[in-house]
């Protein structure tokens, strides 16, 4: 692609001192100057801590042909010292760069449909479970982008608007007919979706998250609900137990059909209502009625947990919204697998039931220990702790959730990053009770392999452990480094010490 051609639109041309240049052939593009191939346009853009500008000699050392920049800031100086490679000016880059990498790797999401996933919770399952689902369906999202099972890894739940671009341009290279994508509120807010056409959007609830970025809900709330103004939208998928249900519903445009799912009977006269009925927990998963349009399917899955009840519910709706038979959607749910980090069962049998799941706000804490309660014969154990650096409002909400929920609390480390981990632990035990503290319910351990290998040892049989907060994260971030850490791990292989002690004792 020519370099007027591909910023046609961002850029003045007839007025641009480019000359000769606005008729370069352009070979890719980089956001990152490490990543600069010859042929390259540099993307330069305007950090919350530098320009990348400032990195613009070594993105024409390895061969960038011409450098777009964001002037603001001190794009426009740094821009000034630049005498080896034609330079462009674009206004509000970081949120024009999603249509101009669009364009340059052929709008691939015009030729898929793609479905955008947001939400405070439940977006993983409800994109891993689509893609399993659905024929010819790719993912990107918080586990990695690509075939289910095949996953390559993402630095974020919504990757930059190249990268994502890029993505796109490969899924559909790879012939996929349907995406369904993660789509985070950072993901909105910053722009990485411009450029996206989405045939449908699902919003599988909102509770707090992210106030630490955002500052109020309402702010989170409007960042969310910028995946409604998306190009191509056809219908949406909104949960109606959820309380802001609502408002999404009122910011749809009118244009998009609205379809509502309720595991509460709840209905509306304006949509599509499919509901969940006579929900049943058992051993292997669990099974429900699902009612739409006067008929019921019974609808049975090898999950745990309400809210996956509530997910389940989610993915029919958007498999109804694009055409297939509630019929062959049902005899589907049937071989769903489940998702790495999210209810992920372990033990069971003699051995006490173990699920590690990445819980990490009161909503999602609340729920997994709910849906766990009803999974266990005697006590409910929990394992958990807070990340650093991040909303420090939530923890002692979650601290109090934590005692109110489980028999047995132990507090210890999630991801500290740059904070003081006891100040985390503090923080979180400033929502418990007295009582609870004095009694020996609520215990800090923490160091988190400890505390998972304490519980693991102590609780009986019939006991249910839950270790939440982290889930398929395979490190722990302390002090900006990423240590080698996974929950599932240390849960096996204590699992396997416990069960070798056992046998040992029985000799």
């Amino acid at each position: 692609m020519r370099l007027r051609v591909l910023l046609e639109g961002f850029v003045s041309f007839p007025n641009s001192s480019l000359g000769m240049a606005e008729d370069m052939l352009i070979t890719g593009l980089a956001l990152d100057s490490r990543e600069v191939i010859e042929g390259n346009v540099f993307i330069a853009l305007a950090g919350a801590r530098q320009h990348g500008l400032t990195h613009v000699e070594q993105a024409i050392n390895r061969g960038a042909c011409a450098v777009v920049f964001d002037p603001s800031g001190d794009g426009r100086y740094l821009a000034g010292r630049v005498a080896n490679a034609p330079v462009v000016a674009v206004d509000g880059l970081g949120l024009k760069l999603g249509e101009i990498a669009a364009r340059f790797y052929g709008n691939a999401s015009g030729f898929m449909d793609v479905i955008g996933i947001t939400g405070t919770n439940g977006k993983t399952s409800c994109s891993q479970f689509l893609s399993q689902l659905l024929d010819d369906c790719g993912i990107i999202g918080t586990l990695g982008w690509g075939e289910w099972d095949k996953l390559k890894k993402t630095l974020n739940t919504t990757p930059d608007a190249l990268e994502t671009q890029k993505i796109l341009a490969e899924l559909r290279k790879d012939q996929k007919k349907v995406v369904a994508m993660e789509v985070s509120s950072h993901g909105l807010e910053q722009g990485r979706v411009n450029g996206v056409n989405f045939k449908g959007a699902v919003f599988t609830n909102i509770s707090r998250d992210h106030l630490d970025y955002h500052g109020t809900m309402e702010a989170y709330l409007q960042a969310k609900l910028a995946l409604l103004n998306k190009p191509g939208l056809t219908f949406v998928v909104v949960n109606l137990d959820d309380s802001y249900n609502q408002q999404i519903i009122a910011a749809a445009p009118e244009a998009v059909a609205v379809w509502g799912i309720s595991v509460q009977g709840k209905t509306l006269v304006s949509c599509e209502c499919v509901s969940a009925a006579n929900v049943l927990h058992k051993v292997d998963g669990m099974e429900f009625d699902v009612h739409w349009r006067g008929a019921s399917q019974r609808v049975k899955v090898p999950l745990y947990g309400d809210f996956n009840a509530e997910n389940v519910l989610t993915v029919l709706a958007v498999m109804l919204a694009m055409g297939i038979s509630i019929t062959k959607a049902a005899q589907k749910f049937a071989y769903l697998k489940p998702v790495m980090g999210r209810m992920e069962r372990f033990g069971g049998g003699v051995q006490p039931l173990i699920f590690v799941d990445y819980a990490h706000t009161p909503d999602a804490l609340n729920k997994v220990l709910s849906s766990a309660r009803k999974h266990c014969q005697q006590a409910l154990w929990l394992v958990f702790g807070c990340g650093g650096n991040r909303d420090k409002g939530k923890r002692p909400q979650m601290g109090r959730i934590a005692e109110q929920g489980a028999d047995f609390v132990i507090i210890t480390t999630d991801n500290p990053r740059f904070e003081n981990e006891l100040e985390i632990v503090n923080d979180i035990l400033a929502g418990c009770s007295s009582i609870g503290r004095n009694s020996g319910k609520v215990e800090v351990i923490q160091d988190r392999e400890q505390a998972i290998q304490n519980v693991i040892a102590r609780a009986g049989v019939n006991d249910c452990i839950v270790i939440a907060g982290k889930g398929h994260e395979d490190y722990q971030e302390i002090k900006g480094q990423r240590q080698s850490f996974s929950d599932s791990r240390i849960v096996l292989e204590a699992l396997k010490k416990e069960w070798v002690d056992h046998e040992n004792a029985v000799e």
